[in-house]
C-alpha cells in the first residue's frame, strides 16, 4: 500500500483582552474557546505514536493564557498552566512561528514584519522553551513574495500559503502543485514553499466524516507518481465543529481520532506526519512563485484582500497605520540607543500600540472593529508628542 502524507495545521488568536471580554458579556462563549484550545493536546495524549498536529497561537493569544490574573480568572474551566505545559510535547504537536499582533502582513508596512514576527519568537521560546521554529504561518495566510527574506533572517525553513495563489515556474501537473512542497525564490534568498488544500481545508473546517475523507485524499493523490503531502488547514477554536463539546459532534471525535485508529490498525493510505519530517526525507521540488492574496474567508477568497480592504473606512485606518509607523520610524532614526530613557519609553509604547492596531481582527470585521485601530494610533501620536516634549 502506497503511503498519502497528511499535514494537520489549526491556527489558533484571539485578539487581546477579547477572552476576558467574553467571559464578561458571553462567558459560554469565552469557555467553547479555551476548551477548544484545552481539546487538542488531550484528543491526541492516547495516539502518542501516530497523532501528529501543527499549531499557530497568536502571540495575544499566548500572552493572554500565560498571564497570572487571566490564568486565575478561568481556573476551575482550564488550566492555563497546564494547557501551555502540554502543548510542549513534540511527540504530537510542532508549533508554527507567526506574527504576535496577528496582522495581514502584506497589508501592513514592511517597516513592521520583523518586529511583529520577533515579539512572537521572544514569547514562544520562554514559553515553549526552545529557541527554533522551524515552519511559518502567515496570519489569515497573507502572503507576498517579499516576506521570503524577513523569514529565512528569522531561521524559517518553510511558509504554509494557500493553494489557489501558487503559479509553477517549473513545469509540474495540478497534483504535483498542491501536494508537494516546492522553493519560491526573492531578494537572494529561498524558502520552502508548502501548499494548503484549500478544498479540503474548507471540509476540515465544515466538518466532514473519516470515510469521505479517506476517500476524497485518495481520488485527489491517485495518480501522484512521488510521495503526497496533503496538507489541511483551518481555524481551530473558531465555529461549532471544533467548540462542540461532544465527543460525538466535534472534529477529535468524529474525524481525526477515527482516523488515527485507521492509521493504528494499517487500514488506510493515509499518514499523519509533521512537514519537517516529510521535508527531511522527501526533500522540496520544482520553484513556484506565489500571487500576493489571503485564504478564503468563507464569503471571499483571498484575492485582493477584500475581506480587509473593502470599505473607504478600512482603507482609510490602513493608509493611517502605514503614515504612523513611518512617522514612529523617523522617531526612532532620531532616537540613538543610549538617548533619554524617557523618550525611548515613550517611543516603546508607541510601537506596541502600533503593532497592536495592526491586527486583522481590526478590519476582518468589516468597519466594527476599524475604531479599535484608530484608539491605538491616537496613543501612538500622543507617545510621539511625549516622546518630543
Amino acid at each position: 500500500m502506497r503511503t498519502v502524507h497528511h499535514a494537520l495545521v489549526l491556527n489558533l488568536h484571539q485578539p487581546l483582552g477579547n477572552l476576558e471580554a467574553l467571559m464578561a458579556e458571553n462567558e459560554w462563549a469565552a469557555k467553547e474557546i479555551l476548551f477548544a484550545i484545552d481539546r487538542i493536546p488531550r484528543s491526541l495524549w492516547d495516539f502518542e505514536d501516530v497523532g501528529r498536529v501543527h499549531l499557530s497561537l497568536s502571540g495575544t493569544l499566548l500572552e493572554t493564557l500565560a498571564r497570572p490574573d487571566f490564568q486565575e480568572h478561568v481556573y476551575g474551566i482550564v488550566k492555563c498552566g497546564d494547557l501551555l505545559w502540554h502543548l510542549q510535547n513534540q511527540k504530537i504537536i510542532r508549533i508554527l512561528g507567526t506574527g504576535y499582533y496577528h496582522p495581514v502582513l502584506p497589508l501592513i508596512p514592511q517597516a513592521d514584519w520583523e518586529e511583529q514576527l520577533r515579539r512572537w519568537q521572544g514569547i514562544a521560546r520562554h514559553l515553549f522553551a526552545r529557541e527554533h521554529f522551524s515552519g511559518f504561518w502567515p496570519p489569515e495566510m497573507g502572503f507576498c513574495m517579499e516576506l521570503i527574506p524577513v523569514l529565512k533572517r528569522l531561521g524559517y525553513r518553510y511558509v504554509l500559503v494557500d493553494s489557489e495563489h501558487i503559479e509553477p515556474i517549473s513545469p509540474m501537473r495540478w497534483e504535483e502543485v498542491r501536494y508537494r512542497p516546492h522553493l519560491a525564490r526573492h531578494g537572494g534568498e529561498e524558502i520552502v514553499i508548502v501548499a494548503r488544500d484549500r478544498d479540503l481545508s474548507y471540509a476540515q473546517e465544515a466538518g466532514m466524516d473519516t470515510g469521505w475523507f479517506m476517500q476524497e485524499v485518495h481520488e485527489r493523490t491517485k495518480h501522484c507518481d512521488f510521495p503526497p503531502l496533503v496538507t489541511t488547514c483551518s481555524d481551530g477554536d473558531n465555529g461549532g465543529w471544533f467548540r462542540n463539546v461532544s465527543p460525538k459532534g466535534n472534529f477529535w471525535g468524529v474525524l481525526y481520532q477515527p482516523l488515527l485508529e485507521w492509521v493504528r490498525r494499517g487500514d488506510t493510505e493515509m499518514r499523519p506526519t509533521f512537514i519537517d519530517d516529510y521535508l527531511n526525507q522527501h526533500g522540496a521540488h520544482g520553484e513556484v512563485r506565489v500571487r500576493t492574496g489571503a485564504w478564503n474567508t468563507g464569503w471571499h477568497n483571498g484575492i485582493g484582500f477584500i475581506q480587509w480592504t473593502g470599505s473607504q473606512a478600512q482603507k482609510d485606518a490602513l493608509k493611517r497605520v502605514t503614515e504612523t509607523s513611518r512617522a514612529l520610524h523617523e522617531a526612532f532614526a532620531k532616537s540613538p540607543a543610549s538617548g533619554d530613557r524617557e523618550r525611548r519609553n515613550h517611543l516603546a509604547e508607541a510601537q506596541w500600540r502600533l503593532l497592536r492596531a495592526e491586527t486583522s481582527c481590526n478590519f476582518f470585521w468589516g468597519e466594527a472593529w476599524v475604531a479599535r485601530c484608530h484608539q491605538d494610533l491616537e496613543e501612538v501620536w500622543r507617545c510621539l508628542q511625549r516622546a518630543e516634549s
